[in-house]
Parts: structure tokens; C-alpha cells; sequence
């Protein structure tokens, strides 16, 4: 368990929160005694997150579109009335797709970087707004090892990530200097209900040959560092950083079938 500390007062934001990475960081964070807001799109995660999480004190289960800037708005201002103020962020709302170069629509690329890459800007964005006022707070978005080089089938979601990671490091710039830090994770396979949807048995067996640790990486795995990075105290000195967490498959790579 992650012994990030929360800040006084501090509420963090989740989207995605519902299930997978965003899930686990949720209950790492809670039980280190941060105030947390859980948004999500998918209905039946919801409800089960209302049923381990949302009765709790300090948490707010909310259904958000991250790609709809007004709601986003709303329900930010909402928190802050509700919580107070935020002083952490988690952009792990995000979708995928294996197809071929030639497989890909233009409906599904443009529909992955709406969510993945509009999304993360407009609630990092409505977000540090609240931040700036009060000089204080921390954004994390999820990128991947693919937005890191390339991957077959990735051409979508491998964009989507690459601009993830450029937009986590100008963001930092544009923000630093009103105290809010912004970094990104970059996961490798980790079994998570997308990766699950994605990968077949085969392309399992593939990954896993490539990865050096011999195995996919777990949500809490990737929370912890996530935790790591919100933490005012043990990551003060650390934005524009995209930390990968990827038992080694970055510097190892997959190779083309």
C-alpha cells in the first residue's frame, strides 16, 4: 500500500475512476485519507463503485463525459462545493484499438484522440483553473509506453498517448510557475478490463515474451507510482516527467509478427 499522504483538505479527482488503473489509484488514495471524486462514463462500473466506495465519507461517484467541457466545468465546481478544493488530478478516462493502418476508420481515430487526448486537456485544464487560485496542486495523466514508440496496431492509440505526453510536458511549463505540478505514467501491459478487451490469448503470449519481467503489470502497480506522483511532499520537486511503468518493455520493444 502506498504510503502517499494527503494534503489538507485535499480532494482528488479521478476520471476513469471506475474500473482498472483509475479503480485502483481510487482505493489507495482513499485509504491514505484523501477526499476523492470518481467520474466515469460506463454505468455498470459506476454502480459498483457506489457499492464498494460511494458510501463512504469524502467520496463523490459522479457519471462525466470527459470529452463534454461544461459538464466538466459543472461537476468541478461541484466538488470543490461539495469536498473542497482540489488539489489533485487523475486523467485515466481513456479507450483503444488493435487495428491495421488500413483497418483504422477515421470515426474511431478521431473518436480515441477526442477522449484521450481533448479529454485530458479539458479537465486538466477546468482543473488547474481551481488550482491556480490557491498556488497548489497536482495533475497526473496516463500515457503509455506506446505513445513512447510505436506498436503495431496502434496507430490511433499510440498518437493519442504520444500527444498525451507532449501535452503533459507543456503543460507542466504553462503551470509551474502557480505551483501545480503536472506529470504522466506511462504503463506498459497491465491487465486491465481494456487491455483484456483488446488482447487475445496470442497476442498475450506475444507481449509477454517481449516484456523483461515475464508478466503484465497490475492497476495497483501503476497506482502506486500515480500516488507517488500527487504526493506534495515526496514529489515536490518533480513535473514534466513521464515515468514508465512497464517491467522493462520499453527498452526491450515488441517486434512486428
Amino acid at each position: 500500500m502506498s504510503e502517499t499522504t494527503a494534503p489538507d483538505n485535499g480532494v482528488a479527482v479521478i476520471t476513469g475512476g471506475a474500473s482498472g488503473i483509475g479503480y485502483a489509484t481510487a482505493v489507495q488514495l482513499h485509504a491514505a485519507g484523501w477526499k476523492l471524486a470518481i467520474l466515469d462514463i460506463g454505468d455498470e462500473a459506476l454502480e459498483s463503485v457506489r457499492q464498494s466506495l460511494g458510501g463512504k465519507p469524502g467520496v463523490r461517484v459522479a457519471k462525466v463525459d470527459v470529452t463534454d467541457e461544461p459538464a466538466v466545468e459543472r461537476e468541478l465546481a461541484a466538488i470543490e462545493d461539495k469536498l473542497g478544493p482540489i488539489t489533485g488530478v487523475v486523467n485515466s478516462a481513456g479507450i483503444a484499438a488493435d487495428r491495421h493502418v488500413f483497418d483504422t476508420p477515421i470515426d474511431l481515430f478521431r473518436r480515441i484522440l477526442d477522449i484521450n487526448v481533448v479529454g485530458t486537456f479539458i479537465v486538466a485544464r477546468a482543473a488547474a483553473r481551481h488550482m491556480q487560485k490557491r498556488g497548489r496542486g497536482a495533475i497526473v495523466n496516463l500515457a503509455s509506453v506506446t505513445g513512447l514508440r510505436g506498436s503495431k496496431g496502434r496507430s490511433a492509440y499510440g498518437a493519442s498517448k504520444g500527444a498525451v505526453v507532449v501535452l503533459t510536458q507543456v503543460m507542466a511549463n504553462d503551470l509551474a510557475r502557480y505551483g501545480i505540478r503536472v506529470n504522466a505514467v506511462a504503463p506498459g501491459p497491465v491487465d486491465t478490463p481494456l487491455v483484456e478487451a483488446m488482447h487475445t490469448p496470442e497476442d498475450r503470449e506475444t507481449w509477454t515474451r517481449f516484456i523483461p519481467m515475464r508478466r503484465y503489470g497490475r492497476p495497483e502497480e501503476i497506482a502506486e507510482t500515480i500516488c507517488f506522483l500527487l504526493d506534495e511532499k515526496r514529489a515536490s520537486y518533480i513535473t514534466g516527467e513521464i515515468i514508465a511503468v512497464d517491467g522493462g518493455f520499453r527498452g526491450a520493444g515488441i517486434i512486428v509478427q
